[in-house]
């Protein structure tokens, strides 16, 4: 049992890397330029949209049909209202706590407010992430079919690939912001530290994180179509007087090759 919680811990390893690889694309900017960051913004909403349906929804949907008491729909749809509902009311914890410290300041930031939110969202979105890549290794234990491992492997590497453009979603934003491409780097893929700690449970508490699996899967997915949609389009879509599709294009981009990624990869 031991060696199952090890793979799953290399794994959550692996896809934190690849968090990191991403985060690191925020060196390549000197300064800031408009227009790029405008084009990976977009590029990491789409990407987010699409993630939120074939790599979180889809697979919640699947799993509430084989495992869930309640229907399969009926558990997507309050997974997916909690998360949004979650991230509103976080977002209105943030803006109170920095109002009060922007009347102490006298420096009001709002735009901080957005990037708080981001952090918080990829965060979210990946530990049930990191519980999907635990529980696929977990559940080798039941039957060590080639197959099988082979399943748990697959999500793996669709979960890295998507992480690389998720940890300069992170990081790109915070060097808009004024922080240094170091810092930047750190907050951008320490986002994905938390996958490494949900797989282990994940493979440890295989049979009872299966069932709440679905739930968790579909509230990442409503946090992140929230965070997406109010913060991260708006944000990519500023000064385009030039080139008003330039983001949008971007927006298209992320989508189709998270969801090619995805179906590709099953």
């Amino acid at each position: 049992m031991n060696h199952l919680v090890f793979l799953a811990l290399v794994a959550t390893l692996g896809t934190w890397l690849v968090t990191a690889l991403g985060a690191a694309t925020v060196v390549f900017f000197k300064s800031p330029q408009p227009k790029a960051l405008n084009l990976m913004l977009g590029f990491a909403s789409g990407v987010m949209i699409a993630a939120s349906f074939w790599s979180l929804l889809q697979p919640a949907i699947e799993r509430a049909e084989a495992i869930s008491g309640l229907p399969a729909y009926l558990v997507a749809t309050l997974g997916f209202l909690s998360g949004a509902l979650f991230m509103w009311a976080s977002d209105k914890v943030v803006t109170w706590a920095r109002g009060r410290a922007d009347n102490a300041q006298g420096e009001p930031n709002q735009r901080l407010n957005r990037i708080i939110m981001l952090v918080l969202s990829i965060t979210l979105h990946n530990i049930p992430e990191g519980l999907a890549v635990g529980v696929a290794f977990g559940a080798l234990q039941s039957g060590g079919a080639p197959e099988t491992l082979a399943g748990a492997v697959t999500i793996a590497i669709g979960i890295g690939l998507q992480n690389f453009p998720e940890g300069a979603a992170v990081s790109i934003p915070l060097r808009r912001e004024g922080y240094s491409r170091k810092k930047s780097f750190l907050l951008g893929q320490a986002s994905g530290m938390v996958e490494p700690i949900a797989g282990v449970i994940g493979a440890l508490l295989v049979v009872y994180v299966e069932a709440v699996l679905p739930y968790a899967l579909s509230f990442a997915a409503g946090a992140m179509i929230l965070v997406a949609v109010h913060e991260l389009i708006p944000e990519c879509q500023r000064n385009q007087t030039d080139r008003p599709y330039f983001a949008t294009m971007g927006i298209v981009s992320g989508f189709a090759v998270m969801m090619l990624l995805d179906v590709m990869l099953g």
